[in-house]
């Protein structure tokens, strides 16, 4: 038996090399969506273009717009002599920020009192003028405690102290690469699993494999070590690239990574399965991976907290095993967890991969019978 076994897991990687469809999944999407993330995906802001509208016109105003001109966030592309411009510069996205300093800004200041200054910020993207306020909220802040600092003035009776644990600089790269392991796996095993009973069907081999001796369960087991074997291979290495060339720290053990890691691939496994043993072609198989992961990706949290999400929602990710491995990859990879901490995402990756697997073998013997 194991010799059939070895046999249908050599003929399963043969034509995993020899279909060009499957050459470009396991080579063209990893490596592109490995650059777009890590260069391209951020939460932070740099270069935020904006203008100065300075009434005050004064050496005080001046050092407060260097501040700004001066921060790796903003980028100062136009100054402003009349209110006028500002509606059809925010309209026509020149800048996404205006700093309006009023004319009493250097006599408030001198004599003590709050100096009044606006930032207009374009609020068509919500999430975008949240942060352009919370960095110039920043700037202004540190401006007036230095200027409270070398002139005498009242310091402000409280004094925040930041401190981020796991991630110190607060580097978005640190959240996001990591979780790229577990999509980019998902995304290879996946469309590599699922395109193979596919495939075979559409060659007319597939009906074949099923008069054989082979039992539902060793076909099972057959289709997916070649997964298995590709998504381990794959995930290692992304893994790599995320602490070699991305310098994303690995903190915690590998062997609790790479069992999470082979959880969450046999769970992926079982799944494309499925998908295969329903679809006729290798087109349905695509869009039935396509159909599974867009969701998937979404109610994971990897880039939307799973917190923020209504109730129901939230139930639903809890069917979803991207979930649990973005949990125990970004804690291998920013803390050192435990076993005991990681034991809730094993077990119900382990539960899943069973139901996922036990559920494709038997749609393999329905379909034999």
């Amino acid at each position: 038996m194991l010799a059939r076994l070895l046999a249908l897991v050599i003929k399963e990687f043969l034509a995993i090399s020899r279909d060009a469809k499957s050459r470009v999944v396991l080579i063209g999407p990893p490596l592109i969506q490995l650059v777009v993330f890590g260069y391209a995906a951020s939460f932070e802001l740099n270069h935020v273009p904006f203008a100065v509208y300075d009434q005050d016109q004064s050496a005080l105003s001046r050092d407060l717009v260097a501040d700004f001109a001066g921060s790796p966030s903003f980028q100062q592309v136009a100054v402003l002599h009349s209110p006028e411009r500002i509606q059809n510069l925010i309209n026509s996205r020149t800048v996404e920020m205006v700093l309006d300093i009023d004319p009493r800004y250097t006599r408030d200041l001198l004599l003590g009192r709050p100096a009044p200054v606006q930032v207009i910020v374009d609020g068509r993207n919500s999430n975008t003028a949240l942060l352009i306020l919370g960095y110039a909220s920043d700037i202004i802040t540190s401006a007036s405690q230095a200027w409270a600092a070398t002139h005498g003035g009242a310091p402000p009776p409280a004094r925040l102290v930041p401190r981020a644990l796991y991630n110190p600089t607060l580097d978005s790269h640190w959240f996001i690469i990591p979780g790229i392991v577990a999509l980019l796996t998902q995304v290879v095993t996946l469309l590599v699993v699922g395109l193979s009973v596919a495939r075979e069907r559409e060659a007319g081999t597939f009906d074949q494999t099923l008069i054989t001796p082979l039992r539902p369960i060793d076909i099972v087991i057959g289709k997916s070590l070649p997964g298995l074997i590709i998504g381990i291979l794959e995930g290692t290495a992304i893994i790599l690239a995320a602490h070699l060339w991305f310098a994303v720290p690995l903190l915690g053990s590998l062997a609790l990574l790479y069992t999470g890691l082979f959880l969450f691939i046999a769970a992926v496994t079982g799944i494309g399965l499925m998908i295969s043993s329903l679809a006729a072609t290798q087109q349905q198989a695509l869009l039935g991976a396509f159909l599974f992961m867009v969701p998937s990706i979404i109610l994971s949290g990897f880039a939307t907290p799973i917190a923020n999400m209504p109730p129901l929602v939230q139930d639903l990710t809890l069917l979803n095993p991207m979930r649990y491995a973005l949990v125990v990859i970004r804690d291998c990879f920013l803390e050192n967890p435990s076993l005991t901490t990681l034991l809730p995402p094993f077990s119900a990756m382990t539960a899943q991969a069973i139901i996922s697997l036990a559920t494709a073998g038997w749609l393999f013997h329905k379909r034999a019978g």
